[in-house]
Order: structure tokens, then sequence, then C-alpha cells
């Protein structure tokens, strides 16, 4: 399949049998149709099971005998993770596969008969009708390293979503019964600070204590660069706190909890980047990647969990595009609104790269002297948020050439043409 949309169309051709499927969780909806939109046949209901995937390719067998038909595009509308198992059910019998857009079904539904009504019968003809006129997009089903890395990214998310709660819990928890306590650490996650919390998390506990008692519990976990100053200031704040007095059984009882799930998700993290980082090593140009001052090998993973094989890609622009990073504007006449980014495509990928972009405009050399030039230059200067947009872009490009060709960065042909190119100190 091809990326151009009249290369697109021209795949529809006078041979081509094209099934529009409505998906859903149990069971989907068929409808087949030809080149100029006749349909063939009724529909076919099918359950989401490997008998109905059978009895799908044997209703479609019967159509291209039938009207003579030698090629067949499946599509369906995405909804939810339903459509994966039979996108990889369809790809492995050997017959394409693409994707229409939700936006363009819900939009282009009403053309045949001026009607809002939304059903799975309607929904999988319009479908087809889509695919016949070349709007369509053919997905990236990911396979080894490139899916087994995209499960890994899914599964880091999670972790990382399901920590940051548990540690605003902790934080909430802290400021209920001891607000006081960070004005003593600063970060409850310190060394010192999590063995307070683990052993005598309450202000009626440490005030019972002296300052060398609490010195002496830290001393098995914290080693150096805590004092008996410190211990002071705790025992103090715990005296004069204004921190809830009642409930404190259980709010202790959440503390533990809520720590030693902290502990796991940071146990679980940190193996975790070490088997993606085992698997980004075996990536065609990762080693360049992870070279390159203030960039991660965690953002080489999500580069290739979100952009899979990077030989199906022959011009930059795509992943730009894939990442939902290409421009969009409203203009009329005279009228010519604000340029903004279109965010349709991939959010993990834009996130990922803007995520990343930050460090390497404050560490990276390259990147800070486009950052300076880009909002600072005489003609048409970007405000930061720009600025930062637009690096994102480039930062695709320069991953996507070091894919390709398996290079090293050189930072000196992205500063190529500018102004003050000769002046400029490359690290």
């Amino acid at each position: 399949m091809n990326y151009t949309q009249n290369q697109k169309i021209s795949q529809v051709k006078p041979s081509t049998l094209i099934i529009g499927i409505d998906i859903a969780k149990d069971s989907h909806v068929a409808r087949a149709l030809d080149y100029r939109g006749i349909e063939f046949g009724k529909r076919l209901v099918f359950d989401n099971r490997m008998h109905g995937y059978q009895q799908l390719l044997d209703w479609v067998t019967k159509h291209k005998e039938e009207n003579d038909k030698t090629n067949v595009i499946f599509g369906v509308e995405p909804t939810g993770h339903y459509w994966f198992n039979l996108a990889y059910f369809i790809t492995d019998k050997g017959y394409d596969f693409v994707l229409v857009n939700p936006m363009h079904v819900k939009r282009s539904k009403e053309l045949d008969d001026n009607s809002p009504t939304k059903n799975d019968t309607k929904d999988a003809k319009v479908i087809a009708q889509l695919i016949k006129d070349g709007r369509y997009s053919v997905p990236n089903l990911l396979e080894g390293v490139h899916a087994e890395l995209r499960q890994g990214v899914k599964i880091r998310d999670q972790l990382v979503k399901h920590q940051m709660s548990v540690e605003g819990r902790i934080q909430n928890t802290i400021q209920r019964y001891f607000p006081e306590f960070l004005d003593v650490f600063g970060d409850w996650r310190g060394k010192a600070a999590l063995c307070t919390l683990k052993k005598f998390p309450l202000p009626s506990e440490i005030k019972k204590m002296t300052p060398e008692e609490v010195l002496e519990k830290w001393k098995p976990s914290v080693k150096r660069g805590i004092g008996i100053s410190r211990a002071k200031k705790l025992v103090d704040a715990a005296k004069n706190s204004v921190g809830i007095k009642v409930g404190t059984q259980f709010a202790k009882h959440e503390l533990e909890t809520l720590i030693a799930q902290y502990e796991l998700y940071q146990k679980q993290l940190a193996e975790l980047d070490t088997e993606l980082e085992a698997l980004v090593d075996k990536m065609p140009g990762a080693k360049e990647m992870k070279a390159i001052p203030g960039l991660g090998a965690v953002t080489v993973a999500l580069f290739y969990s979100e952009v899979g094989d990077i030989t199906k890609y022959s011009h930059p622009q795509q992943l730009v595009n894939l990442a939902g990073l290409s421009l969009k504007e409203h203009s009329s006449g005279k009228y010519k609104g604000q340029t903004r980014i279109n965010k349709r495509g991939r959010s993990r990928l834009r996130r990922a790269l803007y995520l990343a972009i930050r460090p390497l405009v404050a560490h990276n050399q390259t990147f800070k002297t486009l950052h300076n030039y880009y909002t600072k230059r005489p003609e048409r200067p970007l405000k930061k948020q720009q600025s930062l947009i637009a690096l994102c872009c480039k930062l695709l490009r320069v991953l996507f050439a070091i894919a390709q060709k398996q290079c090293e960065f050189d930072g000196s042909k992205l500063l190529k043409g500018l102004p003050q190119a000769n002046t400029l100190q490359v690290a």
C-alpha cells in the first residue's frame, strides 16, 4: 500500500473488492462494495472469535468468485482496542488492511440518506465508501522487537501514572497529619525522610523522642549527610505541629501501604527500563542516538515503539505527520488565523518529543543555539513554546536520518545556514 492520495485512489481498481467493517466488542458488521460503490449481497454479522473470522473469509471468497474480483481491501473504523485482533488476522492471511478516520465516518454518514442515524450496518457501508475514494490510512502494525517495545513502553507509562498517583496520596497524608514535615526535609523521597515515614511518621511519636534517639534510628538507612541539627529540627516541628490528631492509627497504616507501593513501582520501573534498554540496543542507530548529549535511552525506546520499522518511511515529514506536529491554519480572504499544530497523530510520540527537547535545549549546545536563534532572530522571531515545537520537528528529522544511515550526530549540519554559523562553538 502506498502513501500519497493519488496512489491510494489508484489502488482501488475494477478488480478490487472493498470490505467495510464496523467494529464492536463482541460482533462486527461487514458490507462489500466495488470500486464504484455498488454493494454486493447483504451485510454479514460475525463474531469476534476465530469461527467468526473464518466466516468472514468464506463470505469474502464467495463475493470474489461471484463478481470476478482478484484482490480485496479490508477497512475498519478503529474503535478502542477491539480492531487489533482482526487486523493481525487479516494481514497474516495476506490481505490489505486499512483504517478510516472516525471523524470522516461521522461527517460523511449523511451523504446518502440525509439522516444523522447511526447504526452498525450504515457505518460499515460508509467505511467502505470512504475506502473507495482513497480516504484511508495504512496502520503501522508492529511486529517483533518493535511490538515488544510498544508493549513495554505502554507498561512503563502505566507504572509512571500509578507511581505519580501514589506520590500524590503520600503528600496528601503528610499535609494532613504532619504538614511541618516538609519544612524539615523539603523532599519526602530522601533517605532520611523515607526512614522517618516508615518508622515514626506521626508528630505524636516523634515528640516523645530526643534528637539523639531520632539520629540513632536514621543511622542504619542514612550513612552521611544528616546530623543532630536536622533531628532537633524534626523534634521541634513535631512538638509544634498543627497536624490532625485523630485517626492516627490508620493514617500510619495508610502511609505504610503507600510507601510499600511507591517502592514497588520504583523497583518495577528500574527493572523495566533495563529490559527496554536491552531491546533498544538492537535497533538501527540506537547507539548513535543515545550518544547525543541530553538524549536518554527511554526517549529512544519511545521513538521506536511509536514509529516502528523505520524502513517503511521514505521522508521525515511522514514522522512529523505521525506525531501530529504538522501545522494548520484558519484563513479566509483578508483574514489570516493563528497557525497551530494539528495534534492529529500519536500523542505518546508527541509528548515524548516535547519532554526530550527541554533537556536538549538546556544541555545540548546545538539545540540551545537553535533555540536562541529561533527566539531572537530579527525577522519573525518565535515565542519560546513555538521554538520548542519547531525543535521537536527538527529532532524527529535528526532521529530519522540517524536511524536510516546509522551515522553519528553532527550538530554543525543543523547550524549550517544560520547567519552566525561561523562564530558558533558547537560542543
